[in-house]
C-alpha cells in the first residue's frame, strides 16, 4: 500500500509561523508535524510515501530528504500553482499507482493510524472494506470549530445529507477511479466525494481515536500542552 500526505497548504492561519517553514514542518513537541505521520506509516510497513509541496516546498524536501531515516521511500509531487485537494491528489496519481492508497491531511495530528472495520491497515483489509465504493473515509466527532460536520454516516455509507452529521478527519483511501471524468487541473475533493456519495460509492467509519486539526496557533499551543501534560505522566 501506498500513502500520500498532503503538505502543499500555505497555512494562513497558522502565520508567522508559515511565513519562514511549510506548515507541516510545524513542530509538536519538537517534532515537524509530518515525521509523525511518516513514522506512523513506516511502523506500519508503508515504504512508499508521496508528499506534494507548493509554499516553501524546497525547505520540506530539504528536512526530510528520501526518507532513508525512516526506512522509507518519499516521493515529491511539486505544484507550482494551488490546485486544492482534489487537483493535488491528481497531479500525483502516477506516483501512487493502480491500487487504493492512503491520503492524510498534513496538518492534522492523530496518536495512531485508523483500523479499517478493525482491522490493521493492509490492502487485503482495505480491498475487504471498501468492495465497489471508490472512496472510504475515517469521520471524527464534531470539533468546536466545526459543529455541523461534514457528512452522515449510516450502516457504513456516507451522505452529504442527513442528521448528526460527523467531520471528515482528512484521513482516507481513494480508488485512482475515483478521479476518471475529472478534466479542471485545480479542484475541491469534496465536491467530486458529494457526488460520488450520492451514487452509493463513498464507504467510511467513525474514528475515536485522539485527531487535531492543527489549524491556528492557539490549537498548536493546546496540543503542545497536551503532549507535555502526557510526557509528565510517563516520566
Amino acid at each position: 500500500m501506498k500513502a500520500m500526505i498532503l503538505a502543499a497548504g500555505r497555512g494562513e492561519r497558522l502565520r508567522p509561523l508559515t511565513d519562514k517553514i511549510p506548515k507541516p514542518l510545524v513542530e509538536v513537541a519538537g517534532k515537524p508535524l509530518i515525521v509523525y505521520h511518516i513514522e506512523r506509516l513506516a511502523a506500519l510497513g508503508v515504504t512508499d510515501i508521496v508528499i506534494n509541496h507548493a509554499w516553501l516546498g524546497d525547505k520540506l524536501i530539504q528536512a526530510l530528504g528520501d526518507g532513508g531515516r525512516w526506512q522509507v521511500k518519499l516521493h515529491y509531487s511539486g505544484e507550482t500553482e494551488a490546485l486544492e485537494t482534489g487537483g493535488g491528489i491528481k497531479n500525483a496519481l502516477e506516483l501512487l499507482g493502480s491500487e487504493p492508497f492512503l491520503v492524510i491531511n498534513g496538518d492534522v495530528f492523530i496518536d495512531a493510524l485508523p483500523t479499517i472495520a478493525a482491522q490493521p491497515l493492509s490492502l487485503m483489509a482495505i480491498k475487504a472494506a471498501m468492495g465497489e465504493a471508490l472512496a472510504y473515509l475515517w469521520l471524527v466527532d464534531n470539533p468546536l470549530q466545526h459543529p455541523e460536520g461534514d457528512f452522515a454516516l449510516l450502516e457504513g455509507r456516507l451522505s452529504a445529507a442527513g442528521p448528526s452529521k460527523l467531520t471528515f478527519s482528512g484521513m482516507g483511501i481513494y480508488q485512482p477511479a475515483l478521479f476518471n471524468g475529472t478534466t479542471s487541473k485545480r479542484f475541491a475533493l469534496a465536491p467530486l466525494l458529494k457526488d460520488k456519495m450520492a451514487q452509493g460509492l463513498v464507504a467510511g467509519e467513525h474514528f475515536n481515536g485522539f485527531w487535531c486539526d492543527v489549524g491556528t496557533v492557539e490549537r498548536l499551543a493546546a496540543l503542545n500542552t497536551r503532549m507535555t501534560t502526557l510526557d509528565k505522566k510517563q516520566d
